[in-house]
């Protein structure tokens, strides 16, 4: 509800208050008189404006063309772009299901124009999509409110009796211009719904990133100069991220050469960041490193990775929190050593102990499937060497090894029956007496990713009579169809 001259007006209403009877522009009093239980809400219209220009811009992943449309509407213009989406079903289906995982309901409909686009999803019922040649079909049985007139010219349209779209069809075009202004004729706002005339969309213009820039009078070839450019960009470049409560995580240093070539330096910081300091630090030792040629006339300092990031404390006294420091120490060593050469370990979606966990990029956002699996391959066998003295015996049941080997390697495994428990086994050329056995622990294969021949393992916690424990498997059963015998692999280490 919003303060209106009369008292206070419905601003917008849910599917549920709507059925008991509120309409949006009506007073608060007269709706509550036909369902006193409505319960109504101040309206927090600036933030709901800022709400849906936040979402025109996200809306940029299905076109570059987006346009704000009324108070909570966004026209797009997908032409020729949904067989990037495998068709405009596909790409609807996409649209809802984005907007449901922000926690909003969205009605789409796709058609040759905006306004019948518009029409068919407020007020469509047959579908959301509409061929060109179905436009007048799929408009005629509309209400005349999907024209999107005034509210007086559609009340004069309903008490006329033509509550519908098609009926406009049975009436003189020149009778109905005699009743209406230029601006409320229905017949061109119908003319706009069927493209008969023109209707075009304004994008939204894109926020441009966070951008600090610097120019010289005369062209400089010195080194030094671009260390002092930067440091007189970098505040500036963080007062404005400041301003719009965000935070760096990549930023570019662009220096333009008079020839029009532009040399470039980036840096990412593992968390968001406005520290001028910061930032000088870390692109202070690489712009010296451009090539000047003829000469620098100009820079610029430009925020291309942003995230949110508020005004925040970041401690009462003294130096800032560990992990603050912790990343900036990773920023200096990524911007050193190479984003590749700074990594952390991740987990992954396997259930397969040798893919549940890899290693990816400290400050980057790039996902890391397959790489685990490359990386391994890479390294080749395992440098992990167990204790001639052994751990403490401990209990073992239900865990897992502290230290897991890049790959499985294969041992030679001597026991007392087929299925049996394993007795003594052989690994790198040590004999190994089994003690101790606790298992087994079955991991099948994972079949959506994996051939469909492959067998699945038995795992057994070991305990040899020096008191050193391993994690070994059995790859597959007897009689399991997907092969000869099963093999036996080390895989991990306790203690």
């Amino acid at each position: 509800m919003i303060d209106a001259t009369h008292g206070q007006m419905i601003h917008a209403a849910t599917g549920t208050a709507l059925e008991a009877g509120a309409r949006v522009g009506v007073r608060l009093t007269d709706a509550r008189a036909l369902s006193p239980e409505l319960v109504a809400m101040p309206a927090d219209v600036a933030g709901d404006t800022a709400l849906v220009e936040r979402l025109a811009r996200w809306a940029g992943r299905w076109s570059p063309l987006v346009e704000i449309d009324g108070t909570d509407g966004l026209r797009i213009d997908v032409t020729g772009g949904a067989h990037l989406f495998s068709g405009e079903a596909r790409l609807v289906e996409d649209v809802v299901q984005r907007f449901a995982g922000l926690g909003l309901t969205a009605r789409v409909a796709i058609a040759p124009t905006a306004g019948a686009a518009w029409a068919l999803a407020r007020f469509g019922r047959g579908g959301n999509l509409c061929p060109p040649d179905d436009a007048a079909a799929m408009l005629a049985p509309l209400p005349v409110a999907a024209l999107r007139l005034p509210p007086g010219p559609t009340q004069v349209l309903e008490r006329l009796g033509l509550k519908i779209i098609g009926s406009l069809a049975k009436v003189p075009r020149r009778s109905l211009a005699r009743r209406f202004r230029e601006a409320d004729n229905p017949l061109d706002a119908l003319d706009r719904m069927l493209g008969l005339r023109p209707e075009p969309l304004s994008a939204t213009p894109a926020e441009p990133p966070p951008r600090a820039a610097f120019r010289l009078a005369e062209p400089v070839a010195d080194p030094a100069v671009m260390g002092q450019a930067l440091a007189r960009m970098a505040d500036p470049l963080c007062r404005e991220l400041a301003q719009r409560r965000l935070g760096a995580r990549r930023v570019a240093f662009l220096a333009y050469r008079i020839d029009g070539e532009v040399g470039e330096v980036e840096a990412e910081t593992a968390l968001p960041t406005r520290d001028p300091a910061h930032l000088v630090r870390l692109l202070g030792e690489r712009v010296g490193m451009l090539d000047p040629g003829y000469g620098f006339d100009g820079f610029a300092l430009v925020a291309k990775w942003c995230e949110p990031l508020d005004a925040a404390q970041d401690a009462l006294i003294g130096d800032p929190p560990r992990e603050l420091q912790m990343a900036r120490l990773i920023d200096r060593l990524t911007v050193r050593l190479g984003a590749n050469r700074v990594r952390r370990p991740a987990p992954y979606a396997s259930h397969l102990p040798e893919r549940a966990s890899g290693w990816r990029p400290c400050v980057s956002s790039s996902g890391f499937p397959g790489e685990v699996a490359r990386e391994a391959r890479r390294r080749g066998p395992s440098t992990i060497r167990s204790s001639a003295d052994g751990p403490p015996p401990l209990q073992m049941q239900g865990r897992r090894p502290e230290r897991l080997l890049d790959q499985p390697e294969a041992i030679a495994v001597i026991y007392a029956t087929p299925e049996g428990m394993p007795r003594r086994f052989i690994w790198r050329r040590g004999v190994h007496d089994i003690t101790r056995v606790e298992g087994p622990e079955r991991i099948a294969p994972e079949w959506w990713r994996q051939p469909g021949g492959t067998r699945l393992r038995d795992y057994y916690r070991v305990e040899d009579n020096a008191g050193r424990r391993f994690w070994i498997y059995r790859e597959g059963v007897i009689g399991d169809g997907r092969g000869g015998a099963p093999e036996w692999y080390m895989h991990g280490l306790f203690g």
